[in-house]
């Protein structure tokens, strides 16, 4: 049974006012694997949740595979509902059509050959056959045991409930129920986070394996590189949203050459303009009925005055004629990109042979277990491990806000900040601006203003905290953070849901500096070029992963 494409035409969504997708085209077909990149807000999740249905456009129309499955950046179960649960949903689709199977073969073995109706029920046998085979559901149990120990599931008691789980535990049960359901269309936000190397892996193997269509959004470089057929930039470009063939490295190249054509073409466009406009009003002036004539002109009036009317008037219109093709159809300049602007990530710190912390023996009690560790003052320090290593608990003893037993010792007076892997803000209706200079304070706010960060446009300062993008959510986290340095800053998944480019800029920041930064980080692309300290943590017997919650209380 072929496998049937995901169609999208001019798709129109305006939220709050602002277009968030303007005529955006898509063709996605079976066997393609389709990555939609660009900065935070520009409509990525607005995109999946168009074509999945959750969502309408106010113009356009999409054309879906009726089993499609679409994996949220949150997670769509009950706290309630059981690990046994998810998995009898995702393997409902299997069983139906292994019941089917059954049923339709003992009719089919109950009516004659030369029955009208035998035909009409070997028809139905043999689609539900090619869908069953499609969906290789007579393996669909063997798949769901595979796939939770894929995931670093398979430790986890089928009658544990949701809500006594983690964050990324939770996204990676909410993965693994689509990838054993295996939809002839697959949506996926941001589906490598709360994923470790191992998981991550084995994810790339299972997309690139699926047999339907895949779209995807993700801020995971090498995920993209390792599993996209195409991209789809939805960032701001002269003919709309761009598609590029291939991986993520070479959209890299193409990108930047792109930008580079639209750039040339609009300032050589606006030269012609310019020119054009100063042609017509020149040569305009000299037809001017009112106009004097100069004593040159007046020696040869009589004999050549009707001529060279006619040819000026004629360059007029020709003038005027190709300035008005040129504003009606100019190119749109272009945007200026948001560049990261921060400066110093971290503030310098008082140096001397005493370190700014220093752990020995810790132990956090089914969570945590490390020997000893230093950071300096000018540290830089990655922190890596598998899911339930104790990452973020680390930071989160590191930071003070986790009691441990064991030695630990901070230098007095230390600033610490901490970018947790969840940020929630208790006033989603202020603003972005209102939330910055009320968590700082007017006189810091003014000094350093939150567009000066390059973290959001201007035009996201006045919208309310809860209507923005997950990302953006996390780049005005970072920002409260930047616009005062702490002596030792720690980030727990700083890559975790912002775009490519804001990652590319905030690995160069994290640089040699002042002050210390700490990260942990599963992001394969980060951890290819660290060039800093790093520690691997190892999970212990009976440890289960470990995530904060940041919360802003302006």
């Amino acid at each position: 049974m072929p496998q049937p494409a995901l169609l999208a035409h001019d798709l129109v969504r305006v939220l709050a006012g602002r277009r968030v997708l303007d005529g955006v085209c898509l063709t996605a077909s079976p066997g393609h694997r389709t990555g939609l990149i660009g900065e935070n807000g520009v409509g990525k999740s607005t995109l999946l949740r168009v074509l999945a249905g959750v969502d309408e456009p106010d113009a356009g129309s999409v054309s879906r595979p009726a089993d499609l499955g679409f994996l949220h950046q949150e997670m769509p179960f009950e706290a309630d509902a059981t690990i046994a649960a998810v998995l009898d949903e995702a393997l409902r689709e299997a069983r139906e059509d292994l019941a089917q199977l059954e049923r339709l073969g003992e009719e089919l073995a109950r009516v004659p050959e030369d029955d009208p109706g035998h035909q009409q029920l070997l028809d139905t046998y043999g689609r539900r056959l090619e869908q069953a085979q499609d969906r290789e559901s007579w393996d669909a149990d063997r798949r769901a045991a595979l796939v939770l120990d894929g995931l670093g599931l398979s430790s986890l008691g089928h009658d544990r409930t949701l809500g006594s789980m983690s964050g990324g535990q939770r996204g990676r049960l909410a993965l693994a129920a689509l990838l054993v359901r295996r939809p002839s269309a697959l949506l996926l936000d941001e589906p490598t986070n709360h994923l470790d190397d191992g998981a991550a892996a084995f994810l790339e193997e299972q997309i690139r394996g699926l047999p339907g269509t895949v779209v995807v959004a993700s801020h995971d470089r090498a995920f993209l590189d390792a599993v996209c057929t195409g991209l789809i930039d939805l960032d701001p470009a002269v003919d709309g949203p761009v598609r590029y063939g291939g991986n993520y490295s070479a959209y890299l190249g193409e990108k930047h050459a792109e930008r580079e054509r639209w750039e040339r073409r609009y300032a050589e466009e606006q030269q012609e303009l310019a020119e054009l406009r100063d042609s017509a009003g020149v040569t305009a002036h000299r037809l001017a009925p009112d106009r004097g004539r100069t004593d040159n002109e007046k020696m040869g009036y009589g004999h050549r005055a009707g001529r060279v009317q006619n040819q000026i008037s004629r360059r007029v219109r020709n003038a005027a004629r190709r300035l008005e093709e040129l504003e009606r159809a100019q190119v749109t300049e272009p945007p200026r990109p948001l560049r990261f602007a921060a400066g110093e990530l971290a503030a310098r710190a008082q140096e001397g042979p005493q370190p700014l912390v220093f752990l020995r023996d810790v132990r956090v009690p089914g969570r945590l277990v490390l020997d000893a560790l230093e950071v300096t003052a000018t540290d830089r320090l990655l922190v890596t491990g598998g899911n339930g290593a104790g990452k973020s608990t680390l930071l989160a003893v590191l930071a003070g806000r986790l009691a441990a037993e064991g030695e630990v010792r901070r230098q007095r007076r230390l600033t610490v900040g901490l970018l947790t892997q969840d940020t929630v803000f208790d006033q989603p209706e202020r603003t972005a601006r209102d939330t910055y200079q009320l968590s700082l304070g007017p006189a810091r706010a003014e000094k350093v203003p939150l567009a000066s960060l390059g973290l959001l446009h201007e035009a996201d300062l006045g919208k309310p905290v809860g209507r923005l993008s997950v990302g953006q959510r996390r780049r005005l986290a970072l920002a409260l953070l930047l616009a005062r340095p702490p002596q030792l800053l720690l980030l727990d998944e700083p890559t975790n849901h912002l775009s490519p480019r804001l990652c590319d800029e905030l690995e160069e920041a994290l640089g040699p500096g002042p002050g210390a930064i700490v990260l942990a980080s599963h992001d394969r692309w980060l951890r290819r070029r660290w060039q800093g300290r790093e520690l691997r943590l190892e999970p212990g017997s009976g440890q289960e992963e470990n995530t904060a919650t940041d919360r802003h209380r302006a």
